[in-house]
């Protein structure tokens, strides 16, 4: 406890950290209570009273998650930082497969903030492509709390619908904004903070949940407290899984500059056991929701299609867990590849004169590198792959669908990510001005410390 104490007391003692720190707490307290204001249109009485405790499944499951519950109110941040997720990636896909978008990504600053600005203008179509669906999807499932839908409504629903899509447009525009204010003031990746903000605010509410049921009848307080640890378990691993590197060492040849000699040592370059994040997760969850599509347009044609797609829709089946698992296992693979290059990185270490020992420089280090990663990458998947359906699991053994989500999945992956970061650079401003860091023993590793993170 005094150890605690003293560390807390130094976090605060730091100006600059301090800063970070309460302007981080401010910007987030700003998304939060925007997540609770309504869309121009929208009669909060009838959200609150009707759909107030409305779940969605699938990918609308996945958004209302990350939004911290804004997609099922209607909020104006409704979209969240999710269109900015999209073009994000779509923009990394771009840097892998255009050469023109790879010379910019090689350009330095300047090369950054092309890339930048380019994923700002394609968030902005991507947000308005999602609002113009979200309010088509709001009008035919939510009809009697839309104004615009009434009789003697004081506005038309074209006037509803051109608003409210600007609004939405300028809600995510808006969260990506908070999000780079609090990666540049503030502490840790601000687009993570955001969406972990978001998944932590349902956080009580699922623990609430599944303690009134088992103190209702079904198991009781025991079964509770084991469930609970069984869920430090699952962390405990997460946790294992992001921090787990392998260390490739790398020597680097001395030279001598006027009076100072430089290299010599040996450094080590480390290769992440989970260099694809969360992304395997969240593309696999994508495709996951076109069996509900399907099953939407074949009800009327196809009984028989129509069952074969509703087999996948249920995520305690074994067939919605198999096809999931296997996609995550794919994803892992391909967003692996994007994100290393074995090419580039030994480029990279020839053109630093640095070496691997026992490997010639050039093609044989590339292909040295790409052997490490593709043996770490199996293990890697598997694990990611068994961390996703630990919530089917969760429920086929009674516990709460919205506590079940916390067993693991993007929403654990993400939460303990972002901690991680965040542990990671308040350890790193201490060990800075000579306090001891957060652990008595190494350094606190996120994410972004090896190289890699979900945005």
């Amino acid at each position: 406890m005094k150890k605690l104490i003293s560390t807390l007391k130094n976090i605060w003692s730091i100006e600059e950290l301090r800063t970070r720190i309460i302007q981080t707490l401010l910007l987030l307290a700003v998304y939060r209570i925007g997540t609770f204001i309504y869309l121009p249109g929208i009669d909060p009485v009838v959200m609150n009273a009707k759909y107030g405790n409305s779940t969605q499944d699938g990918l609308l499951g996945l958004i209302n998650t990350f939004s911290g519950g804004a997609f099922d109110r209607a909020s104006i941040f409704a979209l969240g930082i999710m269109p900015y997720i999209s073009a994000s990636i779509i923009v990394q896909l771009l840097t892998f497969a255009l050469p023109s978008f790879q010379r910019m990504s090689k350009e330095g600053e300047d090369g950054r903030r092309k890339i930048n600005q380019i994923t700002r203008y394609l968030t902005i179509a991507v947000s308005a492509v999602q609002a113009i669906a979200y309010i088509v999807q709001l009008k035919s499932s939510k009809a009697d709390a839309v104004y615009a839908l009434q009789q003697g409504a004081p506005m038309s629903i074209a006037t509803f619908t051109f608003i409210a899509v600007i609004t939405l447009i300028a809600g995510t525009m808006f969260t990506m904004w908070l999000g780079e204010r609090i990666t540049d003031r503030g502490l840790g990746n601000g687009i993570s903070l955001i969406i972990m903000v978001g998944i932590i605010s349902r956080l009580p509410f699922a623990i609430l949940g599944e303690l009134n049921s088992r103190l209702g009848g079904a198991g009781g307080p025991i079964i509770f407290l084991v469930e609970l640890v069984i869920w430090l378990v699952v962390i405990l691993s997460v946790i294992l899984l992001i921090q787990g590197t392998r260390r490739v060492p790398v020597q680097y040849a001395k030279r001598i500059v006027g009076n100072k000699q430089y290299g010599g040592v040996r450094q080590y370059l480390p290769l992440k056991i989970n260099g694809a994040g969360v992304m395997p997760i969240i593309f696999a969850q994508a495709l996951m929701f076109i069996p509900s599509t399907l099953t939407g347009l074949l009800s009327d044609k196809s009984s028989s299609a129509s069952s074969f797609f509703a087999n996948f829709m249920d995520i305690t089946s074994f067939g919605y867990n198999a096809l999931f698992f296997v996609l995550i296992i794919l994803f892992t693979y391909f967003y692996t590849a994007i994100t290393y290059n074995p090419v580039q990185i030994s480029e990279d270490l020839k053109r630093n004169s640095g070496f691997i020992p026992g490997v010639k420089p050039g093609k044989k280090t590339a292909d040295f590198i790409d052997t490490i990663i593709s043996r770490i990458t199996f293990p890697g998947a598997i694990f990611i792959g068994l961390v996703a359906i630990m919530p089917a699991f969760a429920i086929i053994f009674g516990v709460n669908d919205q506590f079940a989500q916390f067993f693991g999945g993007t929403s654990l992956l993400i939460m303990v990510g972002v901690v991680l970061d965040s542990l990671a650079q308040i350890d790193t401003h201490l060990s800075m001005r000579k306090y001891d860091g957060l652990m008595k023993y190494g350094r606190i590793k996120g994410r972004t410390a090896t190289g890699g993170s979900m945005t």
